[in-house]
């Protein structure tokens, strides 16, 4: 994720020097209340990993939703969205002696609520708490001598449904086209009771999206 990381700074850095140098034609929006929407993609892997061998790589996936932000004064404000957040990642490692491979897929529904510092009307940095409610998981393995046994440690997992993150980002104001980029970090594991045997994991991701504010 560190290249992510690298890409996102650089990205934001060039749409705000974009955005500063164009020339303006709108009122200030900091002190009003607006509403958008926005949609785009997460690349997502995981971090604190942990089961036998277990590795993964990154995977794409939708982001899309609405924001709302409503100010508190010109500088500060708070900003929370509902948004569908597609995660996951392709994982490989051992199981009950066997080796497996896979690709999963988890849809959430997430709710971030963010803190709003303003410095100018064309540039926003946001940071907060962040709540997932897991709606759907789908699981694409490939699995080795023991795939049936292995299987039923997969299909009986305990997964956790609700979990709670930190996200910080930021979003670039072209008049009323909003740039956001945003990166996600969860607190909790996927595990739920803590007796999983399959990989246990906290989900990251970076967030790149496009949209529009009313």
């Amino acid at each position: 994720m560190k290249n992510s990381f690298i890409i996102f700074v650089s990205l934001l850095c060039l749409s705000l020097g974009t955005t500063l140098q164009a020339q303006r034609t709108n009122s200030d929006f900091r002190q009003n209340a607006t509403f958008g929407i926005r949609a785009g993609f997460n690349y997502s892997n995981v971090w604190d990993e942990s089961g036998q061998d277990f590795s993964a790589d990154a995977k794409v996936g939708f982001a899309g939703g609405a924001f709302l932000a409503l100010p508190i004064g010109e500088v500060l404000g708070i900003q929370p969205e509902i948004l569908i957040s597609q995660k996951g990642f392709q994982g490989s490692g051992t199981l009950l002696g066997s080796s497996y491979s896979f690709s999963r897929t988890t849809t959430y529904i997430d709710i971030p609520i963010q803190l709003q510092v303003k410095p100018s009307d064309a540039f926003t940095v946001l940071a907060g708490p962040h709540y997932s409610y897991l709606m759907s998981e789908k699981n694409v393995y490939t699995l080795g001598p023991n795939s049936y046994e292995q299987s039923q440690q997969f299909d009986n997992d305990n997964i956790r449904k609700n979990i709670f993150g930190f996200i910080i980002g930021g979003d670039v104001y072209l008049q009323q086209i909003v740039i956001s980029g945003r990166l996600g970090w969860d607190l909790q594991t996927n595990n739920g009771d803590g007796t999983s045997t399959t990989p246990r994991y906290k989900n990251q991701w970076l967030q790149l999206t496009l949209g529009f504010r009313f």
